[in-house]
């Protein structure tokens, strides 16, 4: 069972507005990330947050040149299984203005749903990348998420499109373990933030784009060749 961390690492998560301190050392490295060309970007916010809390990232990849947007709908309050089809839609959108398929980025329970929107419609997404989210129906504070697939993850849509699952183990929220797609079928890329700081790190930013752009890190594949997790090549 995926236990919530308790009450010191609710105490760390105080810290992650500290990621904002590095930017300054790693200006250079960001700017020389691969560029975009206008390929579509939809990012979804965490439970409990908005759109506002995905801007510094949002902001970042619109400098890249990729079309990034936000869901526009408010403060995610849960109940995924109801905004699953939401999202589907915008990401319809999205992908016919653009005539090709969208990328999405989820924050803790908005990767969940950007997982969801996969499942569901994969000719709509090209790339899921989800900083901090459960992949099973976690803990959060003690209490089960409200996730829509809580069965478990489906490894034949993982196939079709590719996910890349940046966790924590300093993640104060959501369990690092609920995070882990034990199936093989997902990259798996571990950073040092807290769940807050999963939105305004720079090696979060960094990996995003390499993503994005299609690019696999040397020093990443070196990592995870090393520990017991898999990575997509």
């Amino acid at each position: 069972m995926n236990r919530a961390p308790g009450l010191a690492g609710l105490l760390r998560e105080t810290t992650g507005l500290l990621e904002l301190a590095r930017f300054p050392w790693h200006v250079r490295t960001l700017a020389d990330q691969p560029r975009g060309a206008g390929e579509p970007v939809l990012l979804l916010p965490g439970f409990g947050a908005g759109d506002v809390s995905m801007l510094p990232l949002r902001s970042y990849l619109r400098w890249l040149g990729y079309r990034a947007r936000g869901w526009r709908l408010g403060i995610n309050r849960g109940g995924a299984a109801g905004l699953v089809q939401r999202v589907v839609d915008l990401a319809a959108g999205m992908a016919r203005r653009a005539d090709q398929p969208v990328s999405i980025v989820g924050w803790s329970l908005g990767g969940h749903l950007a997982r969801e929107v996969a499942y569901a419609r994969p000719d709509l997404v090209s790339r899921v990348i989800t900083l901090g989210a459960p992949v099973l129906a976690g803990a959060r504070r003690g209490r089960p998420l409200d996730v829509a697939g809580a069965d478990g993850p489906r490894p034949e849509a993982a196939r079709v499109v590719p996910i890349t699952a940046i966790y924590s183990r300093d993640d104060g929220i959501v369990p690092w373990s609920a995070c882990i797609d034990d199936t093989g079928s997902t990259e798996h890329i571990e950073v040092a933030a807290t769940h807050l700081g999963l939105i305004l790190s720079p090696d979060v930013y960094r990996i995003v784009a390499q993503r994005l752009g299609g690019t696999l890190a040397a020093a990443d594949r070196a990592r995870a060749a090393d520990g017991a997790l898999p990575c997509a090549t």
